[in-house]
């Protein structure tokens, strides 16, 4: 039997920019990206913990090191700039291995960046 567990989380992220006119997607700072374990194009959970919104879409690289959150296409009208989000993706794998498995957590700061 297999079960979706939690796999990468970013907690609390800032919502730096909602671009109605661009295609669709979350475009995720890489360093963030590569620190919660998440990779273009994966299915993401986006929870607006200051408005309630909840939605899925995909992720797509955004500028190394720029601290960008983007919400894009219709995602956009879920948040506004300087909302918090959480961001989170799920795996599907094995019971037995789901118990031990561990998630990548983080926690940038009001800037979208990791301390070190």
């Amino acid at each position: 039997m297999n079960i979706e567990v939690l796999k990468s989380k970013i907690h609390r992220a800032t919502i730096m920019q909602a671009d109605l006119n661009y295609i669709g997607s979350i475009a995720i700072d890489e360093d963030l990206m590569d620190a919660a374990n998440l990779i273009e194009n994966e299915k993401v959970s986006i929870y607006n913990i200051t408005n309630g919104e909840r939605l899925d879409t995909y992720v797509i690289k955004g500028k190394r090191g720029s601290g960008i959150i983007s919400l894009n296409g219709a995602a956009a009208r879920k948040a506004a700039v300087g909302d918090k989000v959480i961001i989170v993706s799920y795996a599907s794998m094995d019971f037995e291995a789901a118990k031990t498995f561990k998630p990548t957590i983080i926690f940038p700061d009001d800037h979208n960046k990791l301390s070190l």
